[in-house]
């Protein structure tokens, strides 16, 4: 009988020197480009923090950012914003960039990739405070994916989606 191939088993890593970011493309210039020639920097300068999916700590499979971030309270959805403090500004965390290689798309790594997002979102807030977590999609497809998350959009801001604290505790309890 012959041997199947196993499956990759995928692990998450900081983006480090030994990721192939010249090899990875989603497909789109901007979160390519993002990771190819400006990640490196954001650490470095300390303004986000990039996170590689990858199957054998070389070949990057997907990745995201994070960074702190505020939001404006007139900005968040009438019945998210009742259930937060009253201040004008309140403290949340960007995904900065969340996207998927083309080479591995189809093995549901966009949900992974989202999933581990949030969950050390929501372990940082044992660290430092913050409310929900903002994402910035990039088109109607990416805006759809995130609301199949309960993320809710910021009306006055297009694109721009807006996930508290309290729904990912819930989220994260299926998963």
């Amino acid at each position: 009988m012959p041997e199947q191939a196993q499956a990759p088993e995928f692990r998450f890593q900081p983006l480090g020197p030994q990721h192939d970011r010249a090899g990875f493309s989603c497909g789109i210039e901007a979160p390519d480009h993002y990771l190819q020639k400006q990640a490196s920097q954001d650490i470095k300068k300390h303004v986000a923090v990039a996170l590689v999916l990858t199957p054998d700590g070389k070949t990057i499979a997907g990745y995201y950012t994070l960074s702190q971030y505020s939001v404006e309270l007139g900005v968040v959805p009438q019945e998210a914003a009742k259930k937060l403090p009253k201040y004008p500004v309140v403290p949340a965390t960007l995904i900065g960039r969340l996207a998927v290689s083309r080479a591995f798309r189809g093995r549901g790594l966009g949900e992974l990739l989202l999933m581990d997002a949030l969950h050390r979102c929501l372990m940082g807030t044992r660290q430092v405070a913050s409310a929900a977590v903002i994402v910035d999609a990039k088109d109607a497809q990416a805006v759809g994916f995130y609301k199949k998350y309960e993320f809710m959009e910021l009306p006055k801001i297009p694109k721009r989606l807006f996930l508290p604290m309290a729904t990912i505790v819930k989220l994260l309890s299926f998963f």
